[in-house]
């Protein structure tokens, strides 16, 4: 693909921040906070680029076992969600989801699946951002999972958490994303925040929570219309400045629920214009505790 130079980047890329530019609105950060978020530079993003955005902000990088994607899951309490109807196992794992080991399939649907192929050869690959699989064997082998948090050394503010995952076969990174709380004009209560570094910009879905009386739980990124959840791209248009897409024909499930001896099942689907496209499954695992070594006399 044609280098158009460090500012542009690669003309795929390119010619995708041109259609955001095309077609989306021109939004000042400081009215629509819900889009602020990590903007990738236009070389790619890869497993380093959370360490790289700490170096560039002045931040630490915190790890550990027990780091959760949200600080608490009952700050996602709304009006029409209630946080104690979600079972006990859903809310530890996003509370402690860096104690959990991930295994993951992906079913492409019919004549879809040359379209995943497409993405794959053109963004996700060289970008090493979103590298949905393309079938089985792509997984068979292991997807490694951790989670860091990025601190303000001075005040102890978590300023991102960043979910990384890897696919253990190839090396490529699977998604490398910031989750946080965002709160949209279009609904009253919280929201599940992820933000997807692109080249000068970013992929932002925001995503309603939804208790089910079984106690499973679910995520829905699904709006009419822009400042609903859904699924955004913006690009940097400067100084506390964006361009934003707010594409309502992309909608996505994640149906998390407790499985068996204490792991938790996700299922994951994600839709075009009605159709669906990709699922994706998941099983979490708490990670075993490591055995005690003999004791010395």
């Amino acid at each position: 693909m044609p280098w158009l130079g460090d500012r542009r980047g690669n003309l795929v890329d390119w010619l995708t921040q041109c259609w955001v530019w095309a077609t989306g609105r021109r939004i000042a950060l400081a009215d629509a906070p819900w889009l602020a978020g990590p903007i990738g530079r236009t070389r790619g993003i890869g497993a380093g680029f959370f360490e790289e955005l700490a170096g560039r902000e002045g931040l630490e990088i915190r790890r550990g076992a027990d780091l959760g994607l949200l600080p608490d899951f009952d700050a996602l309490a709304a009006p029409d969600f209630d946080p104690a109807a979600v079972s006990p196992a859903v809310a530890d794992f996003y509370e402690r989801a860096g104690a959990y080991e991930l295994d993951s399939w992906a079913q492409w649907s019919g004549w879809f699946r040359p379209f995943g192929g497409m993405l794959a050869t053109l963004f996700s690959r060289r970008l090493q951002q979103l590298n949905v699989p393309l079938g089985g064997l792509d997984t068979s082998r292991g997807v490694t999972s951790e989670v860091l948090q990025l601190v303000d050394p001075a005040s102890g503010e978590v300023r991102h958490t960043a979910w990384v995952r890897r696919l253990v076969a190839s090396g490529d990174v699977l998604y490398a994303g910031s989750y946080s709380l965002g709160h949209v004009p279009g609904r009253r209560g919280p929201c599940v925040k992820v933000v997807f570094p692109l080249p000068n910009g970013n992929a932002i879905v925001l995503m309603r929570p939804e208790a089910h009386p079984d106690g499973s739980f679910s995520v829905v990124s699904e709006g009419e219309r822009f400042g609903d959840p859904g699924f955004y791209f913006t690009v940097d248009d400067g100084p506390g400045l964006l361009r934003a897409r707010y594409v309502a024909s992309m909608r996505e499930r994640i149906h998390v629920y407790p499985g068996e001896d204490d792991a938790v099942r996700a299922d994951h689907v994600l839709r075009f214009r009605g159709l669906t496209f990709l699922r994706l499954h998941y099983r979490l695992r708490p990670i075993p505790s490591p055995m005690p070594g003999p004791s010395t006399p």
